[in-house]
């Protein structure tokens, strides 16, 4: 029977899309709220109209004071408010504190959650919320098929310690020049503030042509090398849940050596070894892809030594026959 967790790959593209198309809502919903507290309904440009009658018909059945009662969520990615809660990346924290050389402690209590939240499950921002995850991922799909189709892709391989030091220099920049820079090459940030630009002022900004680039950085250079060797926010979390509780283990006596686990990983960790490390962001390819169900969440702070081959693998039969042999032999 197949194990329920090799369905939670779907549930996690399910859960991007959600994100996604929050983000896209917000700011239309922002509008609404503007054209409901200005009152002037017979004023509005028909696009204007059909956006305040399309989400009234939205909201209607949830609100009947949509200028207060949609408040209740606002906000990206970034920062924002969802019912009350106020929560933060990180990372916007960590960059804005150190921009103004000072520390906020409310505004660090609104980062407390998703920071226990990593280190109990690890970089799971980057696999199941992170908005620029859902493109970068049909990028990388896009990327198959470009090399399907026989045209060059780049699979180069660069040190991921890279980002860290992406971390650390802009940290000294904010510092030295009193700028959040995090947020202008941050893609969870960027996408965020882009959509809304896209709506409400009916344009993209330079984030945009960053943005763009990140992909093309993706198809041309390196599979998600920005995730993998470039992104801040990547480095942050993954620091952050070095130690996760929650992890993927291989269970050798159900492996077969296929590997379409570490063929599946698009940030090129290698599961079929047993080497998952903190770069890992649970996002649960690897359960998906196994034909024998021998990889699953489990419950530790580490990653187990290499366990050697598959117990179902070619490999291990031959030692064992090997040792048989061996054993008769004596």
């Amino acid at each position: 029977m197949k194990s329920w967790q090799r369905h939670l790959n779907k549930l996690r593209f399910v859960t991007l899309g959600l994100v996604f198309a929050l983000l896209v809502l917000l700011p239309f919903l922002h509008l609404y709220q503007t054209y409901v507290a200005a009152h002037a309904y017979d004023l509005l440009t028909p696009g204007e109209k059909l956006v305040y009658d399309t989400m009234e018909a939205l909201t209607a059945p949830f609100t009947d004071d949509p200028e207060q009662d949609l408040d209740a969520v606002k906000g990206t990615t970034w920062s924002g408010s969802l019912f009350g809660l106020k929560l933060s990346d990180p990372l916007a924290v960590l960059g804005q504190s150190a921009a103004a050389l000072d520390v906020s402690w409310p505004f660090v209590l609104t980062a407390l959650i998703p920071v226990l939240a990593t280190v109990l499950l690890g970089r799971f921002f980057c696999g199941w919320i992170c908005p620029a995850t859902l493109l970068y991922e049909l990028n990388d799909n896009f990327a198959a098929w470009l090399r399907k189709a026989g045209l060059p892709v780049a699979r180069r391989r660069l040190d991921r310690r890279v980002k860290y030091l992406v971390l650390a220099a802009g940290l000294v920049i904010s510092m030295v020049t009193g700028t959040a820079v995090f947020a202008a090459v941050y893609p969870p940030a960027i996408i965020g503030r882009e959509i809304y630009y896209a709506v409400a002022v009916g344009g993209f900004g330079a984030g945009a042509v960053f943005f763009l680039l990140t992909i093309l950085f993706d198809l041309m250079v390196s599979r998600r090398g920005f995730c993998r060797y470039v992104c801040p926010g990547g480095a942050l979390y993954s620091l952050l849940g070095r130690f996760r509780a929650l992890r993927i283990r291989r269970d050798v006596t159900q492996c077969n050596d296929c590997a379409k686990c570490n063929v599946v990983c698009q940030f090129g960790l290698d599961p079929w070894h047993d080497d998952f490390g903190q770069e890992c962001n649970n996002c649960t390819a690897c359960i998906a892809v196994c034909p024998t169900d021998a990889l699953a969440f489990t419950l530790h702070l580490k990653d187990i030594p290499f366990q050697g081959p598959g117990h179902l693998g070619h490999a291990y039969r031959r030692r064992q026959e090997a040792g048989a042999v061996h054993e008769e032999a004596a």
